[in-house]
């Protein structure tokens, strides 16, 4: 019998490993957002109260790591549109994930250099970006469109875009200004009481 056949099911990670996994996670994004993408593993290390050869362990390529703490704000920010959509009205929803999603691009800013480098390593992220975000945030458009309290004519992809582009361009106030800003973008969201809004014109740019 060979090893494949006896070798069974991985074993899951010990806890002290996972807690160490999230504590260089953590470190990391602090470091990025404060140093940029060239902050010294060193200093990750020391934030996260490891020793520098458990994150090459874990992170060959400083890639690797990168990689993994935009997967770790994404898949959180992912999961909070599910938790609002259980438990919020579509339009409240909405706004309140509109916030998450500030944070997360903050979070991204901090390594956006290396994102845009050109390196083969970061380029599955964007779309990876909008297929986790869209179908969850459309979800949420199309409750709203059913209830009454959004119109029907709004694609996921396309807000994202204007909330992402709102809360990049807002670097030195990302959550009062953004906040405001997302706000008057989200009204215009709004089924009025008298019915739907007009239409944009899609042939008038």
């Amino acid at each position: 019998m060979s090893t494949n056949d006896t070798a069974g099911p991985p074993r899951p990670k010990r806890a002290d490993a996972v807690r160490n996994t999230e504590a260089v996670l953590a470190a990391a994004k602090a470091a990025f957002a404060e140093l940029g993408v060239d902050a010294p593993m060193r200093d990750i290390a020391a934030r996260a109260g490891v020793g520098v050869g458990t994150i090459y362990r874990n992170y060959p390529q400083r890639s690797d790591l990168i990689i993994a703490v935009f997967r770790r704000e994404l898949d959180a920010t992912a999961a909070e549109a599910d938790r609002l959509a259980s438990e919020y009205p579509a339009p409240e929803a909405l706004r309140r994930w509109a916030d998450a999603l500030g944070r997360f691009v903050a979070t991204k800013r901090g390594f956006a250099s290396a994102l845009h480098s050109g390196d083969p390593a970061y380029r599955p992220l964007p779309g990876l970006f909008l297929s986790m975000l869209a179908p969850r945030v459309q979800a949420i458009l199309d409750a709203g469109a059913a209830e009454g309290s959004l119109r029907d004519d709004i694609r996921a992809e396309d807000l994202i875009h204007a909330l992402s582009r709102l809360a990049d361009d807002q670097p030195a106030d990302p959550d009062r200004r953004t906040g405001r800003m997302s706000a008057v973008l989200l009204d215009g969201l709004l089924r009025s009481p008298q019915g739907e809004r007009p239409r944009p014109d899609a042939s008038n740019p």
